[in-house]
């Protein structure tokens, strides 16, 4: 019996180029596993993934069990939109006050607090939860990070007399660098046993991303049944704010993000960056 990766997708819109991707025929041969990036995070930890969409900090913490897949990436160079710090307060208030993260993230939750310790000299009280559009800043918190498209929807929804922050607009203004949300990891122990089979998953993923130009229209119109987004407002997101080429420059921004998570003892150590062989 022929060898099935199990690929982990991440179940938000951007990525749209490989949800529309695997249902249209990228998705044959391979068990498929959509959930949240936490989620996805901690099956590919687990070994129960052998290739999976992950937060990019999940890297740092299992360097040594994980490889980089190259060529493709979740990135931003400046506004992402779905990546926010929602605040009843200035950010530069915030000080120890009590901030709410997602349950749905990892690297962005390290953003953060980046961010709120080098900019705005805040070291708040955190706490990680489930959070909901329609109650941006539950009661006795100061604030909340919300990613993915709950964080696209406040974006383009913003609730009366709250503070809005892009925590990638935050990050290019305080490093100049792109960052680095999401990265396409495989398992070690799958890349040495199934070459063949990690080639075939990265082939799939990639030409997702490199025939995007081709299927937008398609893919943005299956997705707009529910109401949420406009074309207009997924055109833009998906042509601009988000982008997916691991090239140099992103590269760059990844290990700085990772040399700033170390300094701040959020991962241990600064990993180098090894892609897999494919």
């Amino acid at each position: 019996m022929a060898m099935v990766p199990r690929l982990g997708h991440i179940a938000f819109l951007n990525v749209l180029p490989l949800t529309y991707a695997l249902a249209h025929g990228a998705a044959e041969g391979l068990e498929v596993l959509r959930a949240s990036p936490a989620q996805l995070n901690g099956r590919l930890e687990a070994r129960n993934l052998d290739v999976s969409g992950v937060s990019s900090i999940t890297y740092a913490r299992h360097a040594d069990d994980l490889l980089i897949l190259p060529d493709v990436c979740i990135a931003s160079d400046g506004d992402v939109r779905s990546v926010l710090l929602v605040s009843r307060i200035p950010a530069e208030q915030i000080g120890n006050a009590r901030v709410l993260l997602s349950d749905k993230s990892a690297s962005s939750h390290a953003l953060l607090k980046i961010i709120l310790r080098r900019a705005y000299d805040a070291a708040p009280q955190y706490e990680t939860r489930a959070l909901v559009p329609s109650d941006p800043v539950p009661e006795g918190a100061a604030g909340a990070l919300f990613i993915g498209d709950d964080a696209l929807e406040i974006y383009h929804n913003p609730p009366a007399g709250i503070y809005i922050y892009d925590l990638a607009q935050e990050w290019k203004r305080l490093t100049g660098a792109r960052m680095v949300f999401g990265i396409w990891a495989a398992a070690r122990a799958f890349a040495e046993a199934h070459p063949d089979a990690l080639r075939m998953v990265h082939a799939r993923i990639a030409r997702a991303f490199r025939d995007w130009d081709s299927v937008k229209a398609a893919a943005i119109t299956e997705v707009l049944a529910d109401g949420r987004f406009t074309r207009a407002q997924l055109t833009e997101y998906l042509g601009s704010a988000v982008v997916w080429q691991l090239d140099e420059e992103t590269r760059a921004g990844l290990r700085l993000f990772y040399q700033y998570a170390a300094e701040d003892g959020l991962i241990d150590r600064a990993p180098e960056i090894v892609c897999a062989r494919v």
